[in-house]
């Protein structure tokens, strides 16, 4: 004995979903009054909703760090991912800078040195953790150069300051180096600007 199916269905013509025949006229008398598809992503929008979700989702901006232009969907996203002005820090002095310069920087500033004062050697910032974990404390007198030398006798009656304070100290120079240049800048543009009004 057939069994009649009651879940017969019909495709919308105008969202395109499968709706129950026996209700697909009602269905599409209201979705063709009401909702109209977004031409940018597909989805069915509430017409009164139209012009709200295109300005929110898909009108194109300009990311404030780079200028590039994109849907303001992704903005979000450009800013916090992939924005090549985003800024980070460098994981060696935790300065602050755009990630476009942060590999340059990084390949000078992780060259620096630092005196470990367990086995008395210079060890490149780029790898004193891995220095680290290896250090035994044990002085290398076979590569021991004669500044190495100079500088622990120097050092032994000295006290280091801790590596994250030299981080602090060097950020706090760097940033009133950079207000100084600032200053002195906006000045002599200030200066030039005067002297061409005269002129």
């Amino acid at each position: 004995m057939a069994i009649a199916s009651d879940h017969a269905t019909s495709v919308c013509s105008h969202c395109e979903r499968a709706i129950p025949s026996s209700n697909i006229d009602l269905h599409y008398a209201h979705c063709s009054r009401n909702l109209e598809r977004c031409k940018v992503c597909g989805d069915m929008i509430p017409k009164k909703y139209a012009e709200e979700h295109f300005l929110s989702t898909h009108a194109p901006v300009a990311c404030s760090l780079c200028s590039e232009t994109m849907e303001r969907e992704i903005l979000a996203v450009h800013k916090g991912e992939n924005c090549p002005q985003r800024i980070v820090t460098c994981e060696y002095c935790e300065f602050p800078l755009p990630v476009i310069d942060l590999f340059e920087h990084q390949e000078v500033c992780g060259n620096r040195t630092e005196y470990c004062h367990q086995c008395n050697r210079y060890i490149r910032l780029r790898e004193r953790n891995d220095h680290e974990s290896r250090c035994n404390g044990v002085p290398d007198n076979t590569a021991e150069s004669s500044r190495d030398a100079r500088v622990a006798e120097r050092d032994q009656g000295a006290q280091r300051r801790p590596p994250q304070d030299v981080s602090r100290r060097r950020l706090l120079f760097t940033i009133a180096i950079t207000g100084i240049a600032v200053l002195l800048g906006s000045l002599f543009f200030q200066r030039k600007t005067e002297n061409n009004q005269v002129h």
